[in-house]
């Protein structure tokens, strides 16, 4: 009994910082709500041009790093398979459904070494620029399992990149 008494302020404190981070969470995937999401994905697709397992890290409003955007699909971190199709690119992250990304929206791919959170080597981060289905600017952060990988998914998404987009723009301010 003299142990169970100072674990209850412990607790409450405990249990008070758990729904604050829900409440915040929750906030936060209301505010973003109005930024869309992916595309719908078309009926018949060519095969891949390219497929490579990743980790998914972010994603942010375009040329915000630090502001992350929690939209459908791309809510939280984890392993994730990027398919890489003449249609566009699709992000499949285990646990949450999969998000289409068709071609005229992406508006850059290229490398970087943050995101939020995550700071790695240089150019060990993956970049994809695009335009949400809300037409608010996005970056998604990638990092890819196998380096070799990398530059055929960069490639892949230069070859179905729009023609007002150019290779390696980028939409992140420097720090």
């Amino acid at each position: 009994m003299d142990k169970f008494l100072p674990a209850i302020p412990v607790i409450a404190v405990l249990a008070i910082v758990l729904l604050l981070m829900l409440w915040g969470w929750r906030r936060r995937t209301r505010r973003d709500s109005s930024a869309g999401g992916g595309y719908a994905a078309p009926a018949t697709a060519s095969s891949p041009l390219v497929e490579s397992d990743t980790f998914y890290v972010a994603t942010t409003r375009g040329g915000e790093h630090l502001e992350r955007l929690a939209i459908p699909g791309l809510k939280f971190r984890g392993k994730a398979r990027l398919t890489v199709a003449l249609e566009g690119v699709t992000i499949a992250i285990n646990g949450e459904n999969p998000l289409f990304i068709q071609a005229d929206a992406l508006t850059g791919v290229g490398v970087t070494n943050t995101a939020i959170d995550r700071v790695v080597e240089k150019d060990g981060l993956l970049r994809l620029s695009w335009t949400t289905s809300a037409g608010a600017p996005a970056d998604s952060f990638f990092r890819v399992v196998d380096p070799a990988d990398r530059t055929p998914l960069i490639g892949a998404v230069e070859t179905i990149l729009p023609a007002q987009s150019t290779a390696g723009q980028t939409t992140e301010s420097e720090v």
